[in-house]
């Protein structure tokens, strides 16, 4: 009997705890500080990036977005908005709010639409960076192959840590994930150029290579007021002949450097003597065999 009206008596305990009135109380807490991966969903006014600021499509672009907005269906030309706010950003510096803006204008979707994939994807800068947007991978390939060397190059030779902008506008330094060229790691992007196979050393000269060319040939660097990335309308991406090292001299690219002003900038892609991916110490299997011969395929007829 005893055993029958033990588990009524747990039961019975445990509903009158629970009728306990408790002391109602919390821990002291503290005001988190401000994270930098805030800055990815979260706009604040600023002088250089604020509403009122006025921002307009060039002709040359509105003809271009006009293109690509051709590609979809009439009613979903919403799909077209990463395209054309990357337009925006190449022209503006940035991608600021009022880009933003313009591109849910045209696009004839909600400007929250618009500020959505601003702020998920991180290759739209949402706040003004330097002349040169020095982005170093440090995911896995590119640590494992030395990628910490390659951002204490950076640090040296411009005196800043990820996220900050030289005095003179010209660099700004990042630090980001995987760009898609592991089998040449380590590397960084600067502005639209991949520059792979990269040392401490190999590092430095780069760094310094653009410097030079960027002083030889008088392009500024922005500064807290102006627009980024080569100002209203400019490129400010170093690519060969159309470059944001610009001036009176022209740019001739050479094997493996390209030249500004008689300054030589390695030519963007593996600096350490490989053309592509192709293993470091040449061929290592199917010596033998040339590549794609009839010995591979299929003899029934059916390929």
């Amino acid at each position: 009997m005893a055993s029958k009206l033990t588990p009524l008596v747990f039961r019975a305990s445990s509903r009158a705890l629970r009728q306990v009135p408790r002391s109602q109380w919390r821990p002291f807490s503290f005001t988190v500080p401000s994270r930098s991966s805030d800055t990815l969903f979260v706009h604040r006014n600023t002088p250089v990036n604020n509403p009122d600021i006025p921002f307009k499509f060039t002709p040359q672009n509105e003809k271009l977005i006009e293109s690509i907005i051709a590609r979809y269906p009439p009613q979903y030309k919403k799909a077209a908005v990463m395209p054309v706010l990357d337009i925006g950003q190449r022209q503006h510096g940035f991608t600021s709010i009022s880009v933003m803006n313009e591109v849910a204008r045209i696009l004839e979707m909600p400007p929250m639409r618009v500020y959505e994939v601003a702020t998920f994807y991180t290759m739209y800068n949402r706040n003004p960076v330097g002349r040169f947007h020095v982005q170093v991978c440090t995911t896995t390939p590119c640590m494992l192959c030395n990628s910490d060397s390659v951002m204490k190059a950076c640090e040296d030779i411009l005196g800043i840590h990820p996220g900050q902008t030289t005095e003179d506008g010209l660099f700004t330094l990042a630090e980001v994930e995987c760009l898609g060229a592991c089998a040449n790691a380590p590397m960084v992007q600067i502005n639209d150029d991949f520059y792979e196979d990269l040392t401490y050393d190999s590092t430095v000269s780069l760094l310094n290579a653009i410097r030079h060319a960027a002083e030889k040939t008088g392009v500024k660097g922005t500064k807290p007021g102006e627009i980024g990335l080569g100002g209203e309308g400019g490129k400010g991406v170093y690519t060969g002949e159309d470059s944001g090292v610009k001036g009176g001299d022209s740019i001739t690219k050479r094997e493996g450097t390209t030249e500004a002003a008689g300054v030589k900038i390695p030519t963007p892609g593996p600096l350490s003597g490989r053309k592509s991916c192709e293993p470091a110490a040449g061929l290592t299997s199917l010596k033998e065999v040339k590549p794609w011969s009839d010995e591979f395929m299929r003899k029934d007829g059916e390929l």
